[in-house]
């Protein structure tokens, strides 16, 4: 791709992103008020909010690393917009993304987790440290029994090449990997790796306001809060896009395959915010076992079931 290519896909991208990823924070709110038998939020609130904090003043503390404190929230929105522009060309253009596409969306997605660890730590704060730490222990956590889920669905389809556009092809022809047990597995174990990489009950102990205050996001105002909270809603949008894009056939953005899209979608994220609001918050070495002993081995079994053609 030339050059103002890339820049249109990137900005494309990078908005619808945004406009899904807020109203999917709305749809998270009103599912979580309903639940709790409150009316909830209008449709546009959560824009009101990034409006209102974007209209905040920034204070830096006074002990704060001032270039990383900054430059965090920055660094992890840059990453998610990457990849929801790559998943968005992939949905319009299957063959048209780069080689080994799927490993740099699997590495960009690392990337807000580490921004949050930043921030964290260059906050000068002890609950922004804290909760760094806690952040730091589930990454180490979840990212191998979310690779393992991936690479089993690529083992169970043959494909070597690590890309999106041949993964989503092979779902068309021989249906969702989901449909197999070795990927009812392996999305079984995603979806809990994507629990957690979004910061929600019962992973949300990096934050844990009850405790921590906000963890790493405590001494955070402002335009920096504001790119920070855009980073979480983008990620509510990116995360199920991307097991839908690998386990459940891949978007659709034709007539009448969008209505199917759109139904998978709804249900990956009520399925989400449901699970956060049914269980309590985990302590860190729960949910480090949690990972380790228990999706980790899941995750093995269906590599194995996906060798053995399962």
């Amino acid at each position: 791709m030339q050059l103002p290519t890339i820049l249109g896909v990137f900005f494309a991208g990078t908005a619808g992103t945004m406009a899904l990823g807020l109203f999917s924070k709305w749809v998270d709110r009103k599912v979580t008020a309903r639940v709790q038998f409150r009316k909830g939020p209008p449709l546009l609130q959560p824009l009101y909010d990034v409006l209102k904090l974007l209209g905040k003043e920034t204070l830096v503390p006074e002990n704060a690393r001032r270039s990383g404190f900054l430059l965090a929230p920055l660094v992890g929105f840059a990453a998610v917009s990457v990849v929801g522009a790559i998943l968005w060309y992939t949905a319009w253009k299957p063959g048209g993304v780069f080689l080994g596409d799927l490993i740099v969306v699997i590495y960009f997605l690392t990337i807000p987790s580490l921004s949050i660890i930043i921030g964290g730590t260059s906050s000068g704060s002890p609950y922004g440290a804290l909760g760094s730490s806690r952040e730091m222990k589930l990454v180490i956590s979840y990212e191998l029994p979310l690779v393992l889920a991936i690479v089993a669905v690529l083992v169970r389809a043959e494909l070597w090449t690590f890309r999106l556009g041949e993964l989503v092809a092979y779902q068309q022809a021989h249906g969702a990997m989901a449909l197999h047990l070795s990927g009812l597995l392996a999305l079984i174990v995603a979806v809990f790796c994507v629990q957690a990489k979004l910061g929600l009950v019962p992973f949300d102990i990096p934050e844990a306001e009850t405790e921590l205050m906000g963890g790493p996001f405590t001494e955070y105002s402002g335009a920096p809060l504001a790119v920070f909270y855009l980073m979480r809603a983008m990620l509510l949008a990116v995360l199920p896009l991307l097991l839908i894009t690998v386990f459940l056939g891949g978007v659709d953005l034709t007539f009448p395959g969008v209505i199917w899209t759109v139904v998978k979608y709804v249900v990956l994220l009520v399925v989400i915010v449901l699970i956060r609001n049914t269980n309590p918050r985990l302590r860190i070495d729960h949910a480090v076992k949690f990972f380790w002993y228990i999706l980790t081995p899941v995750s093995l079994v269906a590599l194995l079931l996906a060798l053995a053609g399962y």
